[in-house]
Parts: C-alpha cells; structure tokens; sequence
C-alpha cells in the first residue's frame, strides 16, 4: 500500500536519506499559493527537478531553503532603501 500523507512519505524515505519530491500542485496546497506564483518561483530561481518527460517536482527543503534566502535579501533591501531614505531627508 502506497503512503497518502507528505508525513507518511518523508518517514518512509527518511532511513536511506531521501526527501520526497512534490508536484507542483502540491507545493501550491503545501503553501497555500497560486500555480502563477510558484511559476514565478521557478523564473526567479526556485530550485526544480525536471523529470525525463519534462515534469517538475520539487525538493520542500530545497524550497523552504530558498524562500528563506529571498526572504533574507528582500528584508536587506528593504533595509537598505529604508536607510537611503532617511539619509536623503537628513542631507535635504
């Protein structure tokens, strides 16, 4: 019998080291997002796994990964643009 859950799954494969590799729908219900973003996901950089048939799947640590890291540059930016502004009132 085929496991159902991504828990299931991941603790299936977790003694020889493997993650499970998710389809696009269900990174979409995983993250609660639209098939447009994780698309757009995959134009920025999104780490995928192309299947010979020309299928995507998708590592959820590689992607967890990567969200983190975008969310950490776009916090810097933020940041950055914050200080830039309080620099130009300051100078004005």
């Amino acid at each position: 019998m085929a496991t159902k859950t991504l828990a299931d799954r991941t603790a299936s494969l977790a003694p020889v080291g493997l993650q499970p590799l998710l389809t696009q729908e269900q990174v979409e219900d995983y993250y609660g997002v639209s098939s447009w973003t994780v698309n757009q996901w995959v134009k920025r950089g999104c780490p995928v796994e192309r299947l010979p048939n020309g299928q995507r799947r998708f590592n959820l640590q590689a992607v967890d990964a990567w969200r983190s890291e975008q969310a950490g540059e776009a916090v810097l930016a933020t940041a950055e643009k914050s200080a830039n502004a309080l620099a130009a009132r300051r100078s004005a």
